[in-house]
């Protein structure tokens, strides 16, 4: 994978040396010529202009594309492709364990084809980190982590034992275990290196650290100085296996940071306001770099936090240089001297180095003083929806009557920042205390909304209270976005800490939980002693892991979900993540907003969203008097007080001593052993996959594509939590009944996430999300469809699939606008294509759903600019017609292909953006495409 430049038609070849050890290194600054103006390129395409030095070949990397990219035209559309090469690979088990099944099954496929198995392997070092499976089923107790964990391996037992498996077959591939933290905060705390070191040839080289992971997060690392992005999972399988990732030299996005945050407002509060500058400016499939003064003011926790979010942006990336908060950091975290030596050393030789007063060429400008930046949530359903603090009460009531109205009822119609509003529940629980005096929603409708549905609840413990619109039934520490960020988790154990002593409890209602996103946020909770006012409040550690940002929330209080399905009522979760998507953190919850880290304890001792945090009190203290936030908000003085005192690089060094081994349990697992893996034939977790059977050793030629019908036609901001299996797996769906046929209880359910590993019950989930809304089957919500192979009647996505394919019909879908943002679901795509989906068309698309539908042989089309399937006149009761994508059989993309659809005609846009693409595509998808070159170089 790391393969030493065989060119080197610059000369770029040299040596640094550092505290006397000698490194072998490609210098920027020998790119030279008339036009090339290396000096003044963005650090981000510095590092990847390093990255085709070092493995230029002459034939895919070649000295014309290292001119290109030195004399980059910032004022052009992106039209030149490159191949990155990334120095490693980062996964989570969710997306992870499909990319080893898919290796596992790639090694069967190349003995098939009387290659050499031993070929699938990973070539450049991959990492996962099992850190998205833990469910937060038990919370409020000090028992809720060990219980949660001893649930997880019950669970999941099939699918570690499968890992562990491949971690012994696998050279280069290691595994974080169960209980050790999230996949971002564990890469940049421990994994990440900012400068990469391998031996390759018997010489040391030095050069950027660069990576792709399976999820899209993987972005966090861009605060570390690290070019990393999320990409699907049949990317990264390519990745590992010695396939450069094929792109468009992109636009660039300066962003200039100046000033200081205020006081009171927190990082979290910073990257809210940011997503929605960016959202708004548009940076869809651009790099976006912050450069200026406000860099080198910023903490390195505040710009992984900012790094972090790029997804919600809608950014490749969101990039940080390298300065001395960078290496501060990495000494925090316990790295070697040795190497932040070397970070410092590379960096200045390349030009890498952030100087605050240079202006690089950038595409865009954006510019933002962090002294206006004020308290901030977003919600209730897309991060970029940012409400300010002092507004979210008004919000809430002014969005009612829009969300009872059903003015979304024809799609996903996200192109404003809608709301949904609720109140907050009056209460009175079993000790007779009452709850904050407030005017929220009575019997009367307010500005024409739906009136209140108070339902009164009683606990097992004989608490009582009255329910209503607005109840916050979930309040969540969570997520890498925020847990990797001390001043705001210092600040939300203060916040704690203050209410305590002022005798505040959070309300009844409320499921709280804390998942820190590693093991050092407890060492240095418990070292400032402020664990035990967080368990106080409920916010006891439920697990090191996603839980509730991806939807691992677990259940709600038994008596509160039931009160909220009696009455349809409009609950509420607040977390610190990054995603708020429809039906994404809970079944039973309608609205989800996000939010820092101590705004999550205010919201959960409020008890609703139906109140003003800056003018009506939290509760009230032993005497009876008001308690409002700003009696209980550190300064940010204590914060910064008690992280000097609570952290150090040692508790880094011990957390991560021994981070591949795991714990006894995991120690203990079983593993199979062997190069090829024994399937089994009962398993409902890890099953081989359907991708090469039959699969010859050329490709066939692509066809047109004749009599198609429309499986799904949906509306604006589909994302792929909308598309791809996710959450919890529901009795009486497809994939419900799937597991109740093989024997297993709905207890023992999991979640899809889980069962990742096992295509039969991922096909069955994919566009089953319980919010998605198919306008062809109007009045439904989920997974449903028109089948007509049955004259239309209604029936679910998955069964009208089976009918179609049976009767030989391929499928299409339409789509609006950002078709397929959200996470890096390889199953969205993979789904898509085993429900017998041969095209999609949208009006746009997000960037790794439609690479990744490409990868798995879907044709991705774009209606003509300025249209849609509304004003085409499209009901998606049409027969389908597809004529022009054979062109590709003669090396050629066609730009347009001819849609017909009934009687309407029209050319649409094909979006195979890239050479490497189209050779995908022929190859029926990225994976049979790896696996023919692989077989041809072993012949």
């Amino acid at each position: 994978m790391t393969a030493v430049a065989s060119q080197n038609s610059f000369g770029a070849k040299s040596t640094l040396d550092v505290d006397g050890k000698s490194y072998e290194i490609f210098r920027l600054d020998a790119v030279q010529g008339e036009g090339l103006d290396v000096a003044s390129l963005p650090f981000s395409l510095k590092v990847l202009l390093e990255n085709l030095l070092r493995t230029e070949d002459g034939a895919d990397i070649t000295a014309d594309d290292i001119k290109a990219l030195a004399g980059w035209d910032e004022s052009a559309d992106p039209d030149k492709e490159i191949q990155f090469t990334p120095a490693r690979v980062i996964m989570q088990d969710f997306t992870g364990v499909p990319c080893v099944v898919d290796l596992a099954t790639m090694r069967e496929a190349m003995a098939d084809l009387g290659g050499d198995p031993s070929k699938i392997n990973p070539l450049a070092p991959a990492e996962m980190v099992i850190d998205h499976s833990v469910i937060a089923d038990v919370f409020g107790t000090p028992e809720a982590f060990g219980r949660n964990v001893e649930i997880e391996y019950e669970r999941n037992r099939e699918r570690y034992q499968f890992l562990r498996w491949g971690q012994g077959a696998f050279d280069d591939f290691k595994v974080v275990p169960p209980g050790t933290g999230i996949v971002h905060q564990v890469n940049i705390e421990h994994l990440a290196r900012t400068v990469f070191t391998r031996e390759v040839d018997g010489e040391l080289l030095a050069y950027p650290d660069t990576c792709v992971g399976t999820d899209s997060h993987t972005t966090m690392v861009n605060g570390i100085g690290v070019v990393g992005w999320g990409v699907g999972g049949i990317e990264a399988e390519a990745a590992m296996l010695g396939q450069p990732v094929s792109m468009l030299i992109p636009r660039v996005v300066g962003f200039k940071l100046s000033g200081d945050l205020p006081e009171g407002s927190t990082a979290t509060d910073l990257v809210l306001t940011i997503t929605e500058m960016l959202r708004k400016h548009g940076v869809v499939g651009k790099f976006v770099e912050f450069y200026g003064p406000g860099v080198s003011a910023l903490p390195l926790a505040n710009r992984a936090t900012i790094g972090n979010m790029s997804p919600e942006f809608g950014s490749t990336i969101a990039v940080f240089p390298i300065d001395e908060e960078t290496t501060k950091y990495l000494e925090l975290t316990g790295r070697p001297a040795e190497q932040l030596a070397l970070v410092e050393a590379y960096a200045k030789a390349q030009g890498l180095w952030h100087d605050p007063a240079a202006e690089p060429r950038f595409s865009e400008r954006l510019e933002l003083d962090l002294a206006t930046v004020v308290p901030s949530i977003a919600g209730p359903k897309r991060p970029q929806d940012r409400i300010q603090v002092t507004d979210a009460k008004e919000s809430f009531r002014n969005s009612l009557k829009d969300y009872v109205e059903g003015e979304e009822e024809d799609g996903y119609d996200e192109s404003v920042a809608e709301t949904f509003p609720a109140s907050d529940p009056a209460t009175t629980n079993g000790h007779g205390e009452a709850a904050p005096p407030s005017d929220h929603l009575s019997a009367a409708p307010r500005d024409g909304g739906r009136p209140s549905s108070p339902v009164e609840v009683t606990l097992e413990d004989g608490t009582t209270f009255t329910l209503d619109h607005g109840a916050v039934a979930i309040a969540a520490i969570t997520s890498c976005t925020n847990t990797s960020n001390p001043s705001v988790m210092i600040g939300a154990a203060l916040l704690a800490k203050k209410a305590v002593e002022k005798g505040l409890t959070r309300k009844p209602w409320v499921k709280t939980t804390l998942a820190p996103g590693s093991k050092v946020v407890s060492d240095y909770y418990e070292r400032s002693g402020l664990t035990p006012y967080l368990d106080k409040l409920g916010f006891n550690l439920v697990g090191y892991g996603c839980t509730t940002c991806i939807g691992n929330s677990g259940p709600l209080i038994p008596e509160v979900s039931a009160a909220v399905n009696e009455k349809d009522l409009s609950v509420v979760s607040v977390l610190s993540g990054n995603r708020n998507f429809e039906g994404r953190i809970n079944p039973d919850v309608k609205m989800n907003y996000l939010a820092s880290p101590p705004l999550v304890v205010a919201y959960a001792l409020a008890g609703s969203m139906d109140v003003d945090l800056f003018t009506d009190p939290l509760g009230q203290d032993q005497d009876g008097n008001d308690v409002f936030l700003k009696d209980v908000w550190p300064s940010p003085t204590e914060v910064e007080e008690t992280i000097a005192q609570a952290i150090n690089s040692e508790m880094f060094g011990d957390s991560y001593q021994d981070v591949f081994a795991g714990d006894e349990t995991w120690q203990s697992l079983p593993t199979p052993e062997g190069k090829t893996f024994e399937w089994d034939p009962e398993s409902t977790y890890v099953r081989k996959p359907p991708y090469f059977d039959g699969m010859p050793d050329e490709p066939t030629p692509v066809t047109d594509i004749e009599g198609a019908r429309v499986l799904l036609k949906l509306g604006d901001s589909v994302t792929t939590d909308h598309i791809s299996p996710a959450g919890a797996i529901k009795k009486d769906s497809p994939a419900g009944t799937y597991l109740a046929e093989h024997g297993v209880e709905q207890r023992d359910f999991n979640s899809y996430g889980s069962r990742r590993g096992n295509h039969e019950v991922m096909i069955r989930g994919t566009f089953a999300n319980i919010r998605l809304r198919n306008q062809i089957a109007p009045g439904t919500e989920g997974g449903f469809t028109r089948d007509f192979t049955a004259g239309g009647e209604v029936t679910s996505v998955y069964d009208a699939s089976v009918n179609y394919q049976e009767a030989g019909i391929p499928l299409v879908v339409l789509a609006g606008k950002e078709y397929g943002s959200g996470s890096s679901r390889d199953w969205a795509a993979k789904g898509t294509s085993l429900l017998g989906v041969k095209a999609v068309i949208a009006e746009s698309y997000e960037r790794i759903h439609r690479s990744n539908l490409i990868g798995m042989g879907v044709i991705p089309l774009q209606f003509p600019e300025g249209q849609n399937a509304e004003s085409l006149g499209l009901t998606g009761e049409e027969e389908f017609s597809i004529s022009g994508i054979t062109e590709l059989n003669e090396g050629r993309t066609p730009r347009t292909v001819k849609v017909k659809a009934g009687d309407v005609e029209f050319d649409a846009v094909v979006r195979i953006d890239t050479p490497g693409e189209a050779n995908y595509y022929r190859n029926g998808g990225i994976m049979q495409y790896v696996l023919r070159n692989l077989r041809a170089q072993s012949a």
